[in-house]
């Protein structure tokens, strides 16, 4: 059990409902409510403090372009990077794409293979189908152990010379369950492959080590980690960015533009086309301080302890079923029988609890679980014992009303 809350609730406003009562936000998984200090940052720059960035010789652009730019080494300093490999991008969606479309493009050949795994998120499949179907190269799915893992033994027999990229999901979106990345690493460089690991649901619960994990690409958003939505990072080996291709064209990527040739601005401007979100990024700064003033270990163990927490007690329901390992990063999804997850999210809501209820974006992943959807509670640095509290209560009147 945990003693409470990592934070106070009053820093988070959206949690209370329009008349002032406690809202019991279940969805973090889904995106993270924003506290007040990064609502006020956001304000600031958007009001006061705003101006363009990297193209005004006046005072306040100077000063919005330091900050935009201070922002990227907080996000480095986050995932203990190099600011020269943080790519902002308009979320991790975006960032898969960019490195399909950029890396994939140049150095995937017919006959080439990907590694994907059943659990992942749609942005980490459909941007490589995406890519298989205009370069000729082939997909391998790595089946997941029966309590939500991803099976690396299988990965291990799977693989050949012939892979060239690994894509797993660092934690699952549906079912909390978190990747050996240490293996996953080595067995995908073992076949001289890269890997990807989509870092969103990890990013806001698990300490990020960019040099010591050794992967290749790791994406993120930021909307996950407390802060603004139209942003996420990706970080890629500054080896593996200089040689990569622009992906989109316009301003602020290039070096120099005629009719005849345009040259382009070095990683990570070159894959920044375009007038940036600088509120944005600022905004995303502001999200990780508050974060990392907290303390990543902390918050891991306190959402830890509400999962175990959250699965004893939805554990005592005959008639439900929960998904994924019994040790799981904030996250649990489970079904009732005889109750669509619609039906109960719609109850749910009735009682202020809000949960999500659906595919989660992982329809492969349902197919494997053998259910059209799921429920799934997550869990954030606001949730305490009287969200599962409450959570329980609603199912006890949904078994109610389904009698």
């Amino acid at each position: 059990m945990t003693t409470g809350t990592m934070t106070s609730r009053a820093d988070f406003p959206g949690m209370l409902t329009p008349e002032g009562q406690p809202w019991h936000y279940l969805d973090t998984a889904a995106t993270a409510q924003k506290p007040q200090a990064v609502i006020d940052t956001v304000a600031r720059k958007l009001g006061a403090d705003y101006a363009t960035v990297h193209r005004g010789v006046y005072g306040r652009s100077a000063e919005m372009t330091l900050g935009f730019e201070a922002a990227r080494r907080t996000v480095a300093d986050f995932v203990n990077a190099d600011e020269n490999e943080i790519v902002f991008t308009r979320g991790a969606t975006e960032a898969i794409n960019l490195v399909a479309q950029s890396w994939g493009s140049s150095q995937l050949e017919v006959g080439d293979r990907i590694l994907l795994s059943e659990l992942e998120h749609h942005s980490n499949i459909v941007p490589w189908q995406l890519l298989r179907d205009r370069k000729g190269i082939e997909i391998d799915v790595c089946p997941i152990t029966d309590d939500g893992l991803i099976d690396l033994d299988a990965a291990e027999a799977m693989l050949t010379p012939r892979h060239k990229l690994v894509a797993f999901a660092h934690v699952s979106n549906v079912l909390g369950s978190v990747l050996d990345v240490e293996r996953a690493v080595s067995l995908a460089h073992g076949v001289g492959a890269k890997i990807l690991l989509d870092g969103c649901q990890a990013a806001p619960r698990i300490a990020l080590d960019m040099k010591a994990m050794d992967c290749d690409f790791y994406v993120f958003s930021a909307h996950k980690v407390y802060g603004p939505t139209g942003i996420g990072a990706l970080w890629a080996k500054a080896d593996i960015l200089d040689a990569m291709p622009p992906w989109q064209g316009g301003g602020a990527m290039i070096d120099r533009v005629t009719f005849e040739r345009t040259t382009y601005a070095p990683a990570p401007a070159r894959f920044e086309a375009g007038t940036p979100a600088i509120v944005e990024a600022v905004g995303f700064a502001s999200a990780i301080d508050y974060v990392t003033g907290i303390g990543i270990e902390r918050i891991e163990a306190h959402e830890r302890a509400l999962t175990r927490t959250a699965r004893e007690e939805l554990g005592r329901f005959n008639s439900l079923r929960l998904f994924g390992p019994e040790e799981a990063a904030g996250i649990v999804s489970f079904e009732i029988d005889g109750v669509h997850p619609h039906d109960l999210g719609t109850i749910l809501d009735e009682e202020s609890v809000a949960i999500r209820a659906g595919h989660h974006c992982a329809q492969p992943l349902m197919d494997r679980l053998g259910v059209p959807a799921t429920a799934r509670a997550s869990f954030g640095i606001y949730n305490d014992e009287t969200d599962i509290a409450a959570l329980v209560r609603g199912i006890e009147r949904t078994l109610r009303i389904f009698g």
